[in-house]
C-alpha cells in the first residue's frame, strides 16, 4: 500500500518470500509455509489479566457475564431477514463487536526496532490497531503497551486514495493527505489515529522440526496507530481475525501461498495449558472426523457465518424458528439459540438427564443440574451428546464439556442462552469449541471442525511471560 516511508528492503531469513497486493506485505516463512501463536485466554495463568484470588468456578462465571454483553451487540440485524435474499456489502463497515468483554490474547511484535506488543485477538473484528504515542520517548520512561513510530525504520502512512483507507467506513484526510480513522464498537468504545504500515513480526510458538524458521516477518502490514481512545480497551490493541479486507487473515493471505486461512484448537477452561492459533498451512484440519461446512453470506463481512438446519438428540431434530444462521466466535463464551429451539432443548434435556435439578446462580443460565454427589465419571455418561446440523450434510457433535460447564461446586448448568431482542442472533461460542480443531478458510469459503485433544495435539512451546508493556 501506498506510504511515505514504507521499507523495501529483503529480509534474507530461511523460508519463502511471499508478496500481497493487498498490504504489499514481504512474508517470510518456515519450510511449511505456515505457522503458529500462542492463543492466550485471559484468565490463563501466563495472561497479566489473570486474577489469582478468583477461583475457577468465579472465572467462568466471569466468562458467562462478559458473554451476555458481548452477545448483545454481536447481533447483525440480517438474523430478522430471509436467509437466501443476498446481503449487502459492507466492507469496511463499523465493527459491532463490544471492545471490553474479550477472551483471548495473541503477542505481535512491531517495528524496526520491535516493540513487543499483547494485544486481543479478536474473530468478530478486522482492524488491526494499536496504541502509538507522537513522543519518542527519550525524554521520559515510557508508558506500558505503547508503540513509538517515529523510532521505527519501517513506519509509514498510508493515503488517502489508497484501497485500504477505502477500506474503512469512517476515514477523513489529513492535510498532508494522510488517511485518519475512527473505528466504533458495539459498546460506544472507539479508537481514532493515523492508518499506517508497519513490519510485524509473528513468533512461531509451536515449531515443527527444527530447520523451520522461528518466526513470520511481514513487512508493510496496515494497521491504525491509535492516538485517541475513547472508552477502556485493557490491552496494548486489538488484531482483527475477521473476514473483512483490513483483517490480519486477509492482509497475511491476498496474492501469497500462506493463503487466507487460520484455525485454532482451545483447551477447555481449567488447563494449564495455551490454545493455540494456526496460520497457512497450519492451518489445515485434517483430523479424524472432520466436517466442513460453507460459510454464508453476512451483512457484515466480518463474522464468520454458516448455516444451522436442525440440532438433533438422540432421534430427535430440532429446526431453528427464525434464521438459520449461526455465528462461529471464539471470543463468546456461551452458545445463543433461537428462544423456541433453546426451550425445546431444555425439555428434552431435563426428561433425559437423570440428575437433580439445581439453581443457577445468579440466574445466568436456564438449566442447572446438581453433580455435588455424583462421580465425574459418571456425570459425563449421563448426559447426552448434542449434534449440530449444518449446511451441506456436516454434522458437529457437542459432547459434554461442548453443552455444560461447572459453574461452582456441585452446580453444572448447559452453557447456552436464548437469543432474545436484545441479541437476536445465534453463536456458536467457545465452550462449544473446546478441544475441537477449528479451521476458516476464506479462499475456499468453508469452515470446517474436527475433534481434537488440545491440550496434548497443539501443545505449544515454552513462551516468555506475556506483559501487556512493550520488550
Amino acid at each position: 500500500m501506498a506510504g511515505t516511508k514504507v521499507s523495501r528492503a529483503l529480509l534474507l531469513l530461511v523460508g519463502v518470500v511471499l508478496t500481497a497486493q493487498l498490504c504489499g506485505c514481504t512474508a517470510y516463512v518456515g519450510r511449511g509455509e505456515g505457522f503458529s501463536v500462542e492463543f492466550i485466554h485471559r484468565d490463563d495463568v501466563r495472561s497479566p489479566y489473570h486474577d489469582p484470588s478468583l477461583t475457577a468456578h468465579e472465572r467462568v462465571l466471569g466468562a458467562i457475564r462478559r458473554s451476555t454483553a458481548r452477545a448483545a451487540v454481536l447481533a447483525p440485524s440480517h438474523v430478522r431477514g430471509d436467509d437466501d435474499a443476498p446481503a449487502p456489502s459492507t466492507d469496511g463497515a463499523v465493527s459491532e463487536v463490544t471492545s471490553k468483554p474479550f477472551e483471548y490474547l495473541m503477542a505481535v511484535t512491531i517495528g524496526t526496532p520491535s516493540t513487543r506488543m499483547l494485544a486481543i485477538a479478536d474473530t468478530g473484528s478486522d482492524l488491526i490497531w494499536l496504541n502509538c504515542t507522537d513522543d519518542t520517548g527519550k525524554d521520559a520512561p515510557p508508558p506500558t503497551g505503547v508503540f513509538y513510530p517515529a523510532n521505527s525504520t519501517t513506519f509509514g502512512l498510508v493515503d488517502c486514495d489508497s484501497g485500504a483507507c477505502g477500506a474503512l467506513n469512517d476515514a477523513s484526510c489529513t492535510q498532508s493527505n494522510h488517511c485518519k480513522y475512527l473505528y466504533s464498537y458495539g459498546d460506544g468504545s472507539r479508537t481514532s489515529g493515523l492508518l499506517s504500515t508497519e513490519t510485524f513480526t509473528f513468533d512461531d510458538g509451536v515449531a515443527r522440526h527444527s530447520d523451520e524458521a522461528a518466526s513470520l516477518r511481514v513487512a508493510n502490514v496496515n494497521f491504525g496507530c491509535s492516538t485517541q481512545n475513547a472508552g477502556t480497551f485493557p490491552a496494548d490493541g486489538l488484531v482483527g481475525l475477521g473476514g473483512g479486507e483490513l483483517s490480519l487473515v486477509t492482509q497475511l493471505g491476498n496474492d501469497t501461498s500462506i493463503g487466507r486461512k487460520f484455525s485454532y484448537c482451545l483447551v477447555p477452561y481449567g488447563l494449564n495449558a495455551s490454545s493455540v492459533l494456526n496460520f497457512g498451512a497450519r492451518a489445515d484440519v485434517t483430523e479424524p472426523g472432520a466436517a466442513t461446512t460453507r460459510l454464508v453470506r453476512s451483512e457484515i463481512d466480518t463474522y464468520y457465518t454458516v448455516k444451522l438446519e436442525s440440532i438433533k438428540i438422540g432421534n430427535s431434530s430440532y429446526k431453528p424458528h427464525g434464521s438459520s444462521r449461526i455465528i462461529v466466535d471464539s471470543g463468546t463464551t456461551l452458545t445463543y439459540l433461537d428462544k423456541e429451539v433453546l426451550e425445546t432443548l431444555v425439555e428434552d434435556l431435563t426428561k433425559r438427564i437423570k440428575l437433580p435439578k439445581a439453581e443457577s446462580p445468579e440466574k445466568l443460565l436456564q438449566l442447572c443440574f446438581d453433580i455435588s454427589h455424583v462421580r465425574e465419571g459418571q456425570v459425563e455418561a449421563s448426559l447426552p451428546d448434542v449434534t449440530l446440523q449444518l449446511g451441506g450434510g456436516a454434522a458437529v457433535t457437542l459432547k459434554a464439556e461442548n453443552s455444560f460447564v461447572v459453574v461452582q461446586e456441585g452446580t453444572m448448568c448447559l452453557a447456552m442462552a436464548a437469543a432474545s431482542q436484545q441479541n437476536p442472533v445465534s453463536i456458536l461460542g467457545n465452550i462449544a469449541q473446546q478441544n475441537m480443531h477449528v479451521g476458516y478458510d476464506l479462499d475456499k469459503r468453508t469452515l470446517t471442525f474436527a475433534p481434537a485433544d488440545c491440550a496434548s495435539s497443539y501443545a505449544s512451546a515454552p513462551a516468555p511471560s506475556l506483559s501487556p508493556s512493550p520488550q
